[in-house]
């Protein structure tokens, strides 16, 4: 396998660990390798992402054709309400 290490972990995060280990059915060290491996990647690896990061690559790709609808939206929500009504 490899190298072996203990860590000593206060008891609230073993408990939480052990809880997760059995929710997904791993073994904490599995847990405890996976985290260190996320960690260890950098950045991407830790979901640190900003939320707009996350979906900007979404960020105007839809066109509706209502020039105004930022400025107007409740108006436009409203016609469409009593349409449906």
């Amino acid at each position: 396998m490899g190298v072996q290490l203990t860590v000593r972990l206060p008891h609230e995060l073993n408990a939480r660990l052990k809880e997760m280990a059995e929710r997904v059915g791993l073994k904490r060290s599995d847990l405890v390798r996976m985290a260190i491996q996320r960690l260890l990647a950098g950045p991407e690896g830790m979901g640190d992402d900003r939320p707009y990061e996350k979906v900007q690559d979404l960020i105007g790709v839809i066109a509706t054709g209502v020039a105004d609808l930022g400025e107007r939206h409740r108006d436009y929500l409203l016609q469409r309400l009593k349409r449906h009504a």
